[in-house]
Order: C-alpha cells, then sequence, then structure tokens
C-alpha cells in the first residue's frame, strides 16, 4: 500500500539523500509526496530527476508536508528549527535522524506541542536494509506507528528507549563500517589464497550476506550456526582459533565500546 503523507526531508546531505532514495525504491512512496531541501539544489538534481520537489526554501518544504524529516547536522540544528518555527503546527510530525541530540533538546528550542521522534538509520537504508532504532517521548500510538511505517519499508526497524540511542547509533550505524572493514578483511585474506581481488570481494560480501541472513530467518544464536560449520580437525576450526588469538572478538568489542565513548564526547 503506498504511503500517501506528504514528507520533507530538511537537509539531503549523505543521510538525507539515502532516505529519499530508498523511500522511492520501496515503491511504497511516490516521489511527488516526497520534498527535498538543499542549499544548493543542483546537489539534488537526481532526485529532482526521479519526480522529487526539491527546493532550498525549508519553510515552503514545512508548510507543503506532513511529516518533517531533519537530516541536518547538529551544529544547524538550532538555526533550522528558528527558521521553520512559525510554519510549524500540532499536526506536524518530526523526525529527527542527527545524531547526539535528544528530543528533550529539540522541544525545548521549539517552544510548541508537537510530536518528536527520533530515529537512528544507516547507509543501508538506500537499499532497503537499514537497521533504523526508534526512540519517542509523549507521542500517540498512531504518529508513531506513521514514522514506523516509512523505515518499516526501509528495512528493520526496533522502538529502544531514548537513553540507548548513542548504543543504538554505534552498533547500527557505526557498525555498517565495522562490517565493511571485516569484508575488507576478508577479501585480502581471499586475494592471498589464490582469488582475484573482485572475487574475492564478491565471495566475502555474499558470505557475510548469507550469514546475516541466517540469523535472521532462522533467529539462532552465532554460535549455533558456527557449530554447523566447524567439525573436528577442520579447517574452519583452525581459521577460527588463530583469529581468536589474535583477538579477533576483543578488538571488535573494543571497537565498539572506543566509538561508543566518543559520542559521549562529543555530545
Amino acid at each position: 500500500m503506498e504511503v500517501h503523507k506528504k514528507i520533507a526531508v530538511i537537509g539531503t546531505g549523505n543521510l538525507g539523500n539515502a532516505i529519499v532514495e530508498g523511500m522511492i525504491e520501496s515503491q511504497k512512496f511516490s516521489a511527488d509526496n516526497i520534498i527535498a531541501t538543499r542549499r544548493q539544489t543542483h546537489l539534488i538534481d537526481s532526485l529532482q530527476q526521479k519526480g522529487v520537489h526539491t527546493t532550498s526554501d525549508n519553510c515552503q518544504a514545512v508548510r507543503e508536508s506532513h511529516i518533517v524529516i531533519l537530516a541536518v547536522q547538529p551544529k544547524q540544528l538550532e538555526q533550522i528549527l528558528h527558521e521553520i518555527a512559525d510554519d510549524l503546527h500540532e499536526d506536524h510530525i518530526i523526525v529527527s535522524v542527527i545524531t547526539g541530540v535528544a528530543i528533550e533538546q529539540i522541544g525545548r528550542l521549539l517552544s510548541k506541542p508537537i510530536a518528536i521522534v527520533r530515529a537512528m538509520p544507516n547507509t543501508a537504508i538506500a537499499i532497503k536494509q537499514s537497521m533504523t532504532c526508534i526512540a519517542h517521548r509523549n507521542v500517540s500510538p498512531d504518529s508513531l506507528s506513521e514514522v514506523q511505517s516509512i523505515f518499516d519499508t526501509l528495512g528493520k526497524t526496533l522502538i529502544i528507549d531514548e537513553e540507548l540511542m548513542a548504543a543504538a547509533t554505534v552498533l547500527g550505524a557505526c557498525g555498517i563500517a565495522f562490517f565493511m572493514r571485516f569484508i575488507r578483511a576478508a577479501s585480502q585474506g581471499g586475494i592471498e589464497v589464490g582469488f582475484h581481488a573482485e572475487e574475492a570481494q564478491l565471495i566475502a560480501a555474499q558470505t557475510a550476506k548469507g550469514a546475516a541472513s541466517l540469523l535472521l530467518a532462522h533467529h539462532t544464536h552465532p554460535e549455533q550456526e558456527i557449530d554447523k560449520v566447524t567439525t573436528p580437525q577442520g579447517c574452519t576450526i583452525a581459521g577460527l582459533n588463530e583469529m581468536e588469538h589474535n583477538g579477533l572478538s576483543s578488538a571488535l568489542i573494543k571497537g565498539v565500546k572506543a566509538s561508543f565513548n566518543r559520542i559521549a564526547d562529543i555530545t
């Protein structure tokens, strides 16, 4: 079923662009119902060519929409909210995908009773494979459902307490880079054992996709799936043990914690 509510994306940079591309790709949203803003509109000409309304006028975008997705930089938030405040009304739903900005902070800057939702997607939203964590405060079930319906078409969603949003950012958003680095390392290993670079990357990427799909489809623990692959004195357990001896799991855990600590430093 197509969603007919007008949606404005304020600040169509990398993430905002990915959200718009993902909505169009899902075929649940008509490009004609999406308004994308950017100061330099020529940078989003590709969206305009797909039927999206593009403009540098944030106020116009807000006036013509029901759901307003804020995808600007944290330092731009106060200026943007001051700019659009007069055009926001109680029927609007604000969705913030801005890292490190609390719902309370947005509410304080607006000083009017508007539904506010925080969402933390990742860049896989452009291919409808995002993991999006959603938090809210005093938002009606209907409004929350409207927001979740957007991100449900763009991957998987999870409603969490806002206190966990920094952790969700690390595991879900930064996590894209972590898994990319693992795939890159696996590809380099594949080159060492005889594959050309593009062949090694294809095998590593598809295998990673398959591993994740097994967990999502079977709802199993990773160790259960690992046990299906390992055999006594086999090559799989030899490789796993060598990786663990060199700190694979420990390095990943430390990396997640380091990213989490850095978020605490910058927010």
